[in-house]
C-alpha cells in the first residue's frame, strides 16, 4: 500500500518520542526513591490517574480493534463498556478501601494476610505471565499496522518502542508512566475525532449518509437478547465485561498502583470515575468510526479492494509465502477475494489513515497508536517491575533490603522484564500464527482464576486454606479445559467446551467463588453439628 507519510509526519512522530522520554527526564528526581518510583509517594491527582486507567484500557489493539469489529460487524463488543460504570460501583465501594486501608503497594500482599504465602505466590506468577504476553503482543499488533503506514520494518518499531519505554519507565517511574499515560490519551482522542470529521467530511451526501448506509446493514445492533451462552449475545458480552473489569479493577497490579499513588481517598475514587466513564463514549467513539469507515468504503469501493490485497499480502507473509514464490501473485488474488469483512476489519483503519489523512495529521494518528500501544506497555512493566521486587525479591530473598538495592532491583526488573517482552514480540514477528494464539491462551488462562480468590477472601472471612486452594484448583482446572478443549481435533468433540470463549472468566470467577463459600458453610455446619451433639 502507497501511503503519503511525509517528512512532516515523521517530524509529528519524531516530536511524540522526545516529548515521552522527556517526561521520564523530568520525573527523575522525584522517583529515587522506591515509594517513589512504585507509588508516586501517594501524592498524585486524581484527574491524572483517571486518565492513566483510561489510557490502559484503551491500548493499540483496541485503538485498531475496536473499529475494525464495527467494520466487520455491529456494535455487539460496545456492550462491554456499558458494564463498566457497574464494576466502578464496586470498585469504590470494596476494592478502593481494601488496598488504601494497607501499606503495601503490591495488590497481592492482601492475599498473603488473608490465605498464606501460597496465594501471594499464585496470584503473582499468573500476574506476571499475563503482562508479559500482553506486553508482547501489543507492541507486535502496534507495529504491524505502522510498519505498513511508514514502510519502516516493524522490527525497528518493536524495538524502537521497547527501548523508549524502557528508558521513560526506568528514569519517571510510575510517576512518568502515569503523566505519559495522561498525555497519550489526550493524543489518542484528538487524534481519533479528527479523523471522524474527515470520514465524515468525505461522504458525499453529507454525515446524514452514514446513519442510512449503517441502518440499511444493521450496523448498531448490540446483538441477540436471546438466553443462549453459546453466543456473543448481549448478555453473554455484559457478564464477561463485567467478570474482566472486575478483573482490572480488582486484581490487577496496575490499576492498584494506581489507587494507591493518588493522594487521598477521594481523589482515588475520582481517578476510578473518570477511566471508567470516559472509557464508555471514548469506545462508542471508535465503534462509530468503524461504522463510518463501513459507510465510507460503501460509496467508495474502489479503495477497499487495495485492503484485500493488503491484508491478503500480510496473510501470505505470516504462511512462510514471499514475493519471490512463482505462485506469490495468483495466491494473492485468490486469498484477496475470499476474504471477508470480518477478516480485514483491523486492516481498514490503518489503510484510511495512510492514504486519506491530511499531511501531519497522519503523523498524529501514528503518534496516537503508538501512544495507546506505548501507555499500556510501560504500565504492564512498571507494575511487573514493583512486584519482581516486592513479591519475590524483598519477600522471598532479602526482607531487609536497603533502599539502595531494592532501587537497585527496580531498575534491573525493568530493563530486564522489558527485554524479555521486546524480544518476545520479536520473535511474533516470525511465528506469528503459533506463537501469537499460544500466549493469548496462556495468558486467558493464568488471568482467569485471580479475581475470583480475591472475591472469596473479601467477602467470608471464615473461608480458610483448604477450601480455597481447592476452589482455586477446580476453577483452573475448568479454565483450562474451556480454553484448550476447542482446539482439539474431531475425534475429541464430545470432550469440547460448548460455551463461547467469552464465559471462561465468568465461570473461572464463580466457580472459585461459589466452591470456596459452599465448602465453607459444609465445614462450618460439621463444627455445628459436634458443638450441638
Amino acid at each position: 500500500m502507497e501511503t503519503h507519510f511525509t517528512w512532516l509526519d515523521g517530524l509529528v512522530l519524531l516530536v511524540y518520542f522526545i516529548g515521552t522520554l522527556g517526561i521520564g527526564v523530568y520525573f527523575y528526581s522525584r522517583t529515587r526513591s522506591t515509594e517513589g518510583f512504585t507509588a508516586a509517594s501517594r501524592s498524585l491527582p486524581g484527574w491524572v490517574c483517571g486518565l492513566s486507567i483510561f489510557a490502559t484500557y484503551l491500548s493499540s489493539i483496541s485503538f485498531l480493534a475496536l473499529p475494525g469489529n464495527a467494520y466487520g460487524g455491529n456494535w455487539n463488543a460496545f456492550v462491554f463498556s456499558l458494564s463498566l460504570p457497574i464494576a466502578a460501583v464496586v470498585a469504590v465501594r470494596w476494592f478502593l478501601p481494601y488496598y488504601r486501608a494497607g501499606i503495601e503497594v503490591s495488590a497481592y500482599a492482601r492475599l498473603e494476610t488473608r490465605f498464606g504465602p501460597w496465594a501471594r505466590i499464585y496470584a503473582g506468577v499468573c500476574y506476571l505471565l499475563t503482562q508479559l504476553a500482553r506486553m508482547a503482543t501489543v507492541m507486535y499488533l502496534m507495529a504491524l499496522p505502522v510498519s505498513v503506514l511508514t514502510g519502516i520494518d516493524i522490527r525497528i518499531i518493536i524495538l524502537v518502542t521497547g527501548v523508549t519505554v524502557m528508558l521513560y519507565t526506568f528514569l519517571g517511574g510510575i510517576t512518568a508512566v502515569i503523566w505519559a499515560d495522561a498525555l497519550q490519551a489526550i493524543i489518542l482522542m484528538g487524534g481519533a475525532l479528527v479523523c471522524l470529521l474527515v470520514m465524515l467530511a468525505g461522504m458525499p451526501e453529507g454525515p446524514l449518509q452514514v446513519f442510512e448506509i449503517a441502518q440499511a446493514n444493521d450496523k448498531f445492533s448490540l446483538g441477540s437478547f436471546g438466553p443462549s451462552l453459546m453466543e456473543r449475545t448481549f448478555w453473554v458480552v455484559l457478564v464477561y465485561g463485567l467478570a474482566i473489569n472486575l478483573q482490572n479493577f480488582g486484581v490487577d497490579q496496575n490499576y492498584v498502583q494506581r489507587y494507591i499513588a493518588s493522594r487521598s481517598d477521594r481523589e482515588a475514587r475520582k481517578s476510578v470515575w473518570i477511566g471508567a466513564l470516559l472509557y464508555v463514549p471514548v469506545s462508542a467513539l471508535f465503534f462509530f468510526i468503524g461504522t463510518t469507515l463501513f459507510a465510507f468504503y460503501q460509496v467508495n469501493p474502489g479503495d477497499i479492494d487495495e485492503v484485500r490485497m493488503t491484508a491478503a499480502a500480510q496473510e501470505l507473509l505470516a504462511d512462510g509465502i514471499m514475493k519471490n514464490d512463482p505462485e506469490y501473485q495468483t495466491l494473492l488474488t485468490q486469498t484477496a477475494e475470499t476474504l471477508t469483512d470480518t477478516e480485514i476489519g483491523d486492516k481498514v483503519f490503518p489503510h484510511f489513515i495512510g492514504k486519506r489523512l491530511p499531511i501531519g495529521i497522519t503523523g498524529l494518528l501514528i503518534a496516537a497508536v503508538f501512544a495507546a500501544g506505548m501507555s499500556t506497555v510501560s504500565t504492564s512493566l512498571n507494575s511487573s517491575a514493583t512486584l519482581l521486587m516486592l513479591d519475590w525479591y524483598r519477600r522471598m530473598f532479602n526482607p531487609d533490603a536497603s533502599e539502595k538495592t531494592r532501587m537497585r532491583v527496580l531498575y534491573t526488573a525493568t530493563l530486564v522484564w522489558g527485554t524479555i517482552a521486546t524480544l518476545i514480540g520479536l520473535l511474533l514477528v516470525r511465528y506469528t500464527n503459533s506463537a501469537l494464539d499460544m500466549w493469548w491462551t496462556l495468558s486467558g488462562i493464568f488471568s482467569g482464576g485471580m479475581s475470583g480468590l480475591f472475591i472469596l477472601g473479601m467477602v467470608s472471612r471464615k473461608t480458610g486454606n483448604v477450601e480455597a486452594i481447592v476452589g482455586v484448583l477446580l476453577g483452573f482446572t475448568i479454565i483450562t479445559w474451556m480454553t484448550v478443549s476447542p482446539m482439539l481435533n474431531d475425534s475429541w468433540a464430545w470432550f469440547r467446551s460448548p460455551f463461547h470463549a467469552y464465559m471462561i472468566p465468568v465461570f473461572g470467577t464463580l466457580i472459585i467463588l461459589l466452591t470456596g463459600l459452599l465448602l465453607t458453610r459444609f465445614r462450618q455446619n460439621n463444627i455445628d453439628s459436634e458443638k450441638i451433639s
